[in-house]
């Protein structure tokens, strides 16, 4: 699948309108569902596919943030053989108490994968939380942009944003 076939399809399966409020407060009269294709093995296998060469030289394990990158980070594991480490919101107060669940992220580059990013602001959290950790993350892959001020936070916080498609690609077929 082409990447324009691929932004096609994200298009046709996951754009819904009406009314929403976005985790940012924003609200947008269009919403992406993103859960329409993570759900979808089929595209979930060809995002997966698209964002392997967008993954920056020298990462050594990728860092899923809850929920929405959970399943991206995990196609691009299983894509890439990259280790991959599930970030919480909030550790949780019970058993591990963890904050980021899987290998030890002391030192490790990390790449953080994120399904949508808008504000970029969950981003910024969990990547300052995996810094407190040890972790060296400048690096944030998206699969979609909703180009809204995230990428302009994300570059003043000290993280790169690499979108497979923004919602100027998402639009151009339609």
């Amino acid at each position: 699948m082409t990447r324009q076939e691929l932004t096609s399809a994200i298009y046709d399966v996951a754009h819904i309108t009406g009314t929403f409020t976005l985790r940012s407060g924003i609200v947008s009269n269009e919403y992406f569902d993103k859960y329409q294709f993570e759900s979808d093995p089929r595209l979930l296998r060809a995002i997966a596919e698209q964002m392997l060469p967008m993954i920056p030289a020298g990462t050594e394990m990728l860092a899923g943030l809850e929920m929405g990158g959970l399943a991206i980070a995990t196609a691009l594991s299983l894509a890439s053989g990259l280790p991959v480490v599930f970030v919480r919101k909030k550790a949780k107060d019970y058993g591990t108490c963890k904050l980021a669940e899987g290998p030890d992220v002391t030192g490790k580059r990390l790449l953080i994968v994120e399904d949508v990013i808008t504000s970029g602001g969950q981003v910024i959290i969990s990547g300052n939380d995996l810094r407190s950790l040890g972790a060296d993350t400048s690096e944030v892959l998206c699969v979609i942009d909703r180009e809204q001020g995230g990428r302009e936070k994300l570059a003043e916080a000290g993280y790169t944003l690499h979108a497979l498609c923004t919602m100027t690609d998402l639009k151009a077929g339609r």
